[in-house]
């Protein structure tokens, strides 16, 4: 999928109840932007989708002689069904004309849901249009990948299916006061159930006709963006956008602007003023459900959120381990190894060892072997090429290259390139994207090429392209300024510095050895396997060290858990947006349902042993998963975050200020960026 968004016009929204920490704010006049329809769809059409739409929902009061007036709904470009004639079409030009010119009008009596659909078709024999919409005038615009819990065929989309499952939903509207549902019993589903029952990452904004309620949310973990913007005294509308748009006001500041003092003169703070527009929406299943007041019929409509239906989903979402401390230690350790024969046909980890091994008995844990059949399912399902590939390629399959790895060398994209080698057909061939700000010296650079060597050990069958991809942050004005835009509500400068290593690695544009020769080439990789959550599950943080020391085993799982329940606001919806604007998906197999609760299972002594050295102790399991895949070499490498191995927070600690030891004093990577110190 690639990206959604909705406005929201003409309902009062009941925001009396906090949620979450998205409590509503008021914006000073000076701080408004002026978002249009224009600026949304030149967001996600920058995307790269195959297909961008967007309809219009109208609601209406209907005057009728019970206490409460009904409301009366139609879809722009369909025709009005039955022969109600009480809604109002001219209302309907008359508010559609004046928000083209670029007002906001509020109508006491009428409302108008604006959707979204940008659609980066990886599955499905069929295109498809978003929005998608029912006989019954149910409206979706999804943006995920369904791995599980709802069944995808092989030729099958993804927001078809679902939009199928919903539409059998009951509405009742028992969630309003949180009474049970009773329509499972006729068969029925409730639309929460539904939801919870997804594995992958999705974000969703659906509206149910026949109860009048709009549902919005996001996975457990936030692996799809979606922001939120409530309405306040200065701007009423309600948003949600996959990404932060360019403001009207910008670009108009922008074209005033001469190119040349376009970094000196620019006043517009973009990075912080859209930081206060925008919020990352919590994680969770979201309803507006509209209702008319009996007292003068204005729509209006209070926002809940509700808990997951899944006792699974609830359980890994609150991240609790059952093994913290290490009692017994020898006991368990000693349960966890067995010594396995790896020529042995009856051995049931024969699929496990590396073929290198040979007739040579070697000791497994049984942790990290369990971990490692988790992982290989998790690519496979990432991986896995649906007809829509076999549709694109026109009968040129072996030139097709469907996946590729965000690749620094280190121990966890190593783990992903090797098990994407063991999920994808031998024919196709892999691409490895490495980013440098220092050209052959930067350590991500020298990693990758030893990690390619490696995987050309393991793999030699498999083809395997290294895509250098060199870049100078001093050439990158514009491209900063877009990424600033990209990261919002994100705003700090290692925020930016990751930002902009993961666009351009996503942007796949740069160069590979063919025939001994350095030739350009850009990745047409329409997948991309991200490493994210391995750190935050397996303690790879400088910080998990430090807790540990100051601590103890308490202390670090109290990390751990903080660092999982906060993934979806400091590093996911910050990563999806710079990844899909470049028309690419990010998937995170460590970040998989059955990979998370695998790693849950596990005493949190076999996951991390951080009394051992840095390359050794931390991500303790991993490791061990790495030599079970005959990365030996990669086993031992030491954590490297993507700022410091591309060595882009040093190229702009020099140049925001002045040194390395300058920024480090200031903490450079938590301060807040200004536009124009950003862009000088």
């Amino acid at each position: 999928m690639c990206g959604i968004a909705l406005i929201i016009l003409g309902v009062r929204l009941d925001l009396s109840s906090p949620i979450d920490d998205s409590t509503p704010h008021s914006l000073n006049s000076h701080q408004q932007l002026v978002f249009d329809i224009d600026d949304l769809e030149a967001a996600l059409r920058r995307r790269g989708p195959d297909s961008l739409g967007t309809r219009k929902l109208f609601l209406q009061p209907r005057i009728s002689s019970s206490e409460n007036p009904e409301i009366v709904s139609f879809i722009e470009g369909q025709e009005q069904c039955g022969d109600d004639e009480s809604f109002s079409f001219a209302l309907a030009n008359e508010r559609t004309d004046k928000l083209q010119n670029g007002f906001t009008v509020v109508h006491d009596s009428f409302a108008e849901l604006h959707f979204f659909g940008a659609t980066l078709q990886l599955r499905g024999i069929s295109p498809i249009v978003q929005p998608l919409i029912d006989s019954s005038g149910n409206v979706l615009v999804f943006n995920g990948e369904i791995f599980g819990g709802v069944h995808i065929g092989s030729d099958e989309n993804d927001a078809e299916v679902l939009m199928r499952a919903l539409e059998k939903c009951c509405s009742c509207n028992t969630h309003l006061d949180k009474k049970v549902c009773h329509c499972d019993q006729r068969g029925k589903s409730s639309v929460i159930h539904v939801l919870s029952t997804i594995r992958g990452p999705w974000a969703v904004i659906y509206w149910q006709d026949s109860s009048r309620t709009l549902w919005f949310g996001r996975d457990a973990f936030g692996r799809r963006s979606l922001l939120v913007h409530w309405p306040t005294v200065e701007d009423s509308r309600f948003m949600l956008s996959s990404v932060s748009p360019i403001s009207s006001a910008e670009k108009n500041s922008a074209q005033l602007e001469n190119c040349n003092k376009f970094a000196a003169d620019l006043d517009i703070d973009h990075g912080t003023t859209s930081h206060r527009f925008w919020e990352e929406l919590p994680c969770g299943i979201y309803s507006l459900n509209v209702d008319a007041s009996n007292i003068d019929g204005c729509l209006v409509a209070q926002v809940k959120k509700h808990e997951w239906t899944d006792a699974l989903l609830e359980q890994l979402i609150q991240w609790e381990r059952m093994y913290v401390e290490p009692v017994l230690v020898e006991v368990h350790t000693s349960r966890c190894k067995i010594v396995v024969a790896q020529d042995s046909t009856q051995s049931a980890h024969s699929n496990i060892l590396p073929p290198e091994l040979g007739p040579i008995q070697a000791s497994i844990s049984v942790p990290a072997a369990t971990v490692l059949c988790s992982l290989r399912e998790s690519v496979r399902r990432r991986s896995s090429l649906h007809t829509i590939f076999q549709a694109d390629t026109c009968g040129v399959e072996t030139q097709l290259i469907p996946v590729a790895v965000l690749f620094s060398g280190g121990l966890d994209s190593m783990i992903l390139a090797a098990l994407l080698n063991e999920c994808l057909d031998p024919r196709y061939e892999i691409d490895l994207l490495n980013v440098s700000f220092d050209g052959e010296s930067a350590p991500d650079r020298v990693s990758a090429k030893a990690g390619v060597t490696e995987l050309r050990r393991i793999a030699p069958s498999r083809k395997w392209k290294l895509v250098e991809i060199d870049s100078d942050l001093s050439t990158l004005t514009f491209e900063t300024k877009h990424v600033m835009s990209l990261i919002s509500p994100s705003n700090t400068y290692m925020d930016l510095n990751i930002g902009i290593a993961l666009w351009l690695a996503a942007g796949g544009d740069g160069w590979v050895y063919e025939n001994y020769e350095l030739v350009r080439y850009r990745s047409k990789a329409r997948i991309l396997l991200v490493g994210s959550g391995a750190d935050e599950q397996c303690a790879g943080y400088g910080r998990h060290r430090t807790k540990y020391r100051n601590a103890s085993w308490l202390g670090l799982n109290e990390e751990m858990k903080l660092d999982m329940q906060r993934i979806w606001k400091r590093n996911l919806g910050r990563d999806d947006r710079c990844i899909a604007d470049n028309g690419k998906e990010a998937r995170f197999p460590f970040l998989d349902e059955d990979v998370i609760k695998v790693l849950l299972d596990i005493p949190l002594w076999e996951v991390t042993d951080l009394n051992q050295p840095s390359g050794v102790g931390d991500k303790k399991i991993l490791r061990e998963v790495a030599k079970l895949l005959g990365l030996h070499e990669a086993a031992s490498l030491p954590k490297r975050a993507i700022q410091f191995g591309t060595r882009i927070a040093r190229e702009s600690n020099r140049k925001n200020f002045g040194s390395n030891r300058a920024a480090n004093q200031a903490s450079a990577g938590s301060v807040v960026i200004h536009a124009k110190s950003i862009l000088n």
